[in-house]
């Protein structure tokens, strides 16, 4: 049974860049055709679908956020990871990783997610 596991700094400062990492294990981050997710809930508010890196390393990213967004992989660690640049407040949320088949995650109910982690962009 997969399992992730998201890792990273809880406490970021406005300007900065967010980094995150998902570590995968019980599965393989380059078996064919699953996709590999990030998504953020921040508070009070819906689920939000950031990014997504493929089996073969083909990155997908939300219109909104393509332009701070980065998704990378490092295969031999069996993870991927996210960053986000010139984060201000609004960024505050829980991240989370999740694992989608033949496609990007479309609901918490669906696909393997990570526990999430919660991260505040504060000064």
């Amino acid at each position: 049974q997969v399992q992730l596991q998201e890792s990273g700094p809880g406490l970021v400062k406005p300007s900065q860049t967010l980094s995150l990492t998902c570590t995968v294990s019980g599965g393989s981050i380059t078996t064919t055709n699953y996709y590999w997710n990030w998504i953020r809930q921040p508070p009070g508010k819906g689920l939000e679908w950031m990014g997504a890196i493929t089996y073969s390393g083909t990155t997908y990213y939300s219109p909104p956020l393509k332009s701070r967004t980065s998704i990378s992989r490092d295969t031999s660690k069996n993870q991927f990871t996210l960053q986000l640049t010139s984060v201000t407040p609004e960024d505050t949320a829980v991240y989370y990783c999740a694992r989608s088949r033949n496609g990007i995650v479309t609901s918490r109910t669906s696909g393997s997610w990570g526990q999430g982690t919660q991260v505040t962009v504060s000064s």
